[in-house]
């Protein structure tokens, strides 16, 4: 095999192998048999003349040479993409396919609603959108952009701030008519809370009273749940009290099926962020995506402004 074997196919392939480590994955990710993969990756070898994978029967990993050779693919398959977006532009159609993670409930309850209105406006553009709250490596699960609540500790990625969630607490109706309406942030002990196992610290509750005093509480109960829409259910059947984001409850807030408490009291705001790949953050279709949804983003109950962002040219 001579350079002209070195095919854009083979080298995506070789990428996507270098930081997935799995073969099988990178199948399913193309929807080729591994067979394919494998192939690719050899063929690919033999034209550059250097062992670029170290193969091991659980984990691919690569070679110095394999490295080095990744960061120039990476390079060149960034520019095809975006040669060939400049292509389609000039016919006013963007296409192509996005990939976009996002926390879960907001995912469900809002998120996939911009998704839509986003497909409308260019119909061209596919969207693979995967829900979950786990903070996942996203070049290594070829994610393009992720939006995440809390902080953020990878500096890798480029970082646009949408705006603060606000959180209030919440109960049912019917169980505060059975248990009673704490009146000061100290009566939250001795009621049922609706706990969120997946966040470090849920078993206690700090507030801001309208002084400007901080009361830091207990918060127990014997339901913890690991998913927002849970939550919201265990709320609305009465299960206890919970802190839970504007956007998560408005609608059940509107409709009087849950009663805000507490009310001169406040919890801290939790961020909303857009993560976007370095390498993704040029191509034409993520940018629209990254421009809409800080447009759109707004329109989600008891997000609050920025003000700024930064990290995107």
């Amino acid at each position: 095999m001579d350079r002209s074997d070195i095919t854009f196919e083979r080298m995506r392939s070789f990428v996507r192998v270098a930081e997935r480590g799995n073969l099988s994955a990178v199948a399913r990710e193309f929807g080729v048999g591994q067979s394919t993969i494998t192939r690719h990756l050899r063929e690919l070898e033999e034209a550059v003349g250097v062992p670029l994978l170290s193969r091991t029967t659980r984990r691919v990993t690569m070679t110095e040479e394999g490295s080095r050779y990744y960061a120039s693919s990476v390079q060149i398959l960034r520019l095809l993409e975006q040669a060939v977006d400049e292509a389609r532009g000039t016919r006013g159609e963007p296409a192509g396919t996005i990939r976009i993670s996002c926390t879960a409930a907001i995912g469900v309850l809002h998120v996939s609603r911009l998704i839509f209105a986003f497909q409308d406006r260019y119909p061209g553009i596919g969207v693979d959108l995967s829900l979950t709250d786990e903070r996942i490596d996203l070049v290594r699960e070829g994610v393009d952009i992720a939006l995440r609540l809390g902080p953020l500790t990878d500096s890798s990625m480029k970082l646009r701030p949408l705006g603060q969630s606000q959180r209030l607490l919440v109960a049912a109706p019917d169980y505060l008519a059975a248990r009673g309406r704490p009146s000061v942030p100290e009566d939250l002990s001795a009621h049922e809370g609706i706990r969120m196992s997946n966040i470090a610290g849920s078993e206690t509750l700090v507030l801001q009273g309208p002084g400007g005093a901080r009361h830091e509480v207990v918060f127990g109960g014997r339901l913890r749940v690991d998913h927002g829409l849970a939550a919201r259910e265990a709320l609305v059947a009465g299960r206890g009290i919970a802190p839970a984001h504007r956007w998560l409850v408005e609608d059940l807030l509107a409709a009087g099926r849950l009663e805000a408490i507490l009310q001169d009291y406040t919890l801290p705001r939790v961020p909303l962020s857009l993560l976007i790949v370095p390498e993704r953050a040029g191509i034409a279709r993520v940018r629209l995506l990254v421009d809409f949804l800080v447009e759109q983003i707004q329109g989600i109950p008891g997000i609050e402004r920025s003000g700024h962002t930064h990290g995107i040219p």
